[in-house]
């Protein structure tokens, strides 16, 4: 009896309302370019049994040197594709969105105490969240993030000893996804405030017990430590650092990575949350503490800065709205708890979880809607040879799908930037320089390229490409010297 009141409580009523949300808001979303070469990545080491750290996927940086940053998280991908394939993916995305949700909303319970506000925090979370809900490695990467939260607050509240999970918890980040080092940020932020006492009508700072610093300091040493369980030691501890220093036509070029805008909605929520936490520290008088206010700073500054950064002011910044909402609902009391609604309502949820997956039929239109899958068939049926030059969004798909023909470039752009190709190829797809060098530089026998791209409709005006295939996606353009050999 006790069990059935705990899983038709409302704490799990929610839950299962959050993963309804999650399940709806990922659906239609299986189209995120990336995903392809991140599954044949998770292909190469499930076959190989052993994780690359050169490139094997393009002719023009075979056998570069690569970071394999993400690669427990892309074997975990193709896991999921191995077991049910198209279904599998779709499966993996909705149970790490739910999951997401779910953990953010615990997250914020802990955080604030109040179960009913929390649910705010989780809808705060699931709005920026939206910004970047794919199958990719980040979503492991941030769910990550929430459980290193939980684990600092269950440390600060319950017991230190909590911290003790935290190394174990970084020798899995590390191997994930490159947000490990924004864990580091929070772990040291945290450990930071707890040596300050500091008390003030908007800003309070407990110091925390000498035994409880210590735990957190030598879960902090052992972190660090436990960093270089990875593949290639130093260089992949390196990589994130890397990323924001030595990547700048990656960071310039790649549309996620540019600075948010007010006009954007996301853009908007993020200084409406901002200004509604302003205004309840200044009007209510709840004090922030000293981590919160430093972990909202960086969140802010991520945020503003990238646009796939919302997603984690949303994990860093919901918890600490929760808390100051926390007074103005009444909490939960299990005590009046409406048991046969809330299990009525977890069914229907649940139900509708079900009804809403996507059929195989319906995520195959989905790839042929975002991807070249006749313009592959072409290639094969006609038996294309010759360097390709391809467009950006369609390289992970053709890594995956036409194996047999090796890509010009793809989403890993560091690999690129470091080769050089990535410099080359934005001069010519923004028509930097005459649209012939490219190709005559690196020998490019045939183009797979958007109908959308700009040049898809200059390469035709060339005297020595012609058009041997289009469709309402793709442009296939041959060099006439290569078409008569």
């Amino acid at each position: 009896m006790k069990f059935l009141r705990r899983v038709s409580s409302f704490p799990v009523m929610i839950a299962c309302l959050l993963a309804a949300l999650a399940t709806f808001t990922v659906r239609a979303r299986f189209d995120d370019p990336d995903m392809w070469w991140h599954l044949k990545v998770g292909q190469f080491i499930w076959l190989t049994h052993k994780v690359p750290t050169v490139d094997y996927f393009s002719w023009t940086t075979h056998q570069h040197s690569w970071i394999p940053h993400e690669w427990l998280s892309q074997l975990t991908i193709f896991l999921a594709y191995h077991a049910v394939g198209y279904s599998g993916l779709m499966l993996w995305l909705c149970l790490f969105s739910c999951a997401v949700l779910i953990v953010g909303y615990a997250l914020c319970v802990v955080w604030s105490g109040n179960a009913k506000v929390s649910l705010v925090g989780a809808l705060a979370i699931w709005l920026f969240a939206t910004t970047g809900l794919s199958v990719r490695p980040q979503m492991i990467g941030y769910l990550l993030l929430l459980v290193e939260l939980l684990l600092l607050q269950f440390g600060r509240k319950r017991s230190p000893r909590w911290f003790l999970a935290l190394p174990f918890l970084f020798a899995i980040w590390i191997n994930c996804h490159g947000s490990w080092l924004l864990g580091i940020l929070v772990v040291c932020i945290t450990l930071f405030a707890s040596f300050v006492s500091y008390d003030s009508a908007l800003l309070t700072s407990t110091r925390w017990p000498t035994q409880q610093r210590m735990m957190l300091g030598v879960s902090l040493a052992f972190s660090i430590a436990a960093l270089f369980v990875n593949p290639t030691g130093l260089q992949q501890i390196l990589y994130p650092i890397d990323t924001m220093l030595h990547q700048p036509l990656n960071l310039a070029s790649v549309t996620e990575w540019q600075p948010v805008t007010l006009t954007d909605g996301r853009g908007a929520a993020l200084v409406a949350m901002l200004l509604f936490i302003c205004l309840l520290v200044a009007v209510r008088k709840i004090p922030l503490r000293l981590d919160e206010l430093l972990l909202l700073a960086l969140g802010v500054w991520l945020g503003a800065s990238h646009e796939r950064m919302l997603f984690v002011f949303g994990i860093l910044a919901a918890p600490i709205f929760t808390r100051l909402l926390a007074g103005e609902w009444e909490n939960y009391d299990p005590e009046h708890d409406l048991n046969f609604a809330n299990a009525v309502i977890s069914i229907g949820a649940l139900l509708t979880m079900w009804l809403a997956f996507p059929s195989p039929t319906n995520l195959a239109a989905q790839v042929a809607a975002n991807s070249p899958v006749k313009a592959v068939d072409f290639l094969k049926s006609h038996a294309i040879s010759g360097h390709m030059l391809n467009d950006y969004t369609y390289g992970g798909y053709l890594i995956w799908a036409a194996p047999e023909h090796p890509v010009f470039i793809d989403g890993r752009a560091d690999l690129y930037e470091w080769a050089g190709v990535l410099a080359d190829f934005a001069k010519w797809a923004n028509l930097q320089e005459a649209p012939n060098v490219l190709p005559e530089k690196y020998g490019v026998d045939f183009c797979l390229l958007s109908r959308g791209s700009t040049m898809a409709a200059v390469m035709p005006l060339l005297p020595d490409w012609k058009t041997i295939y289009s469709d309402d996606n793709t442009v296939i353009l041959q060099h006439v010297y290569s078409a008569a050999k």
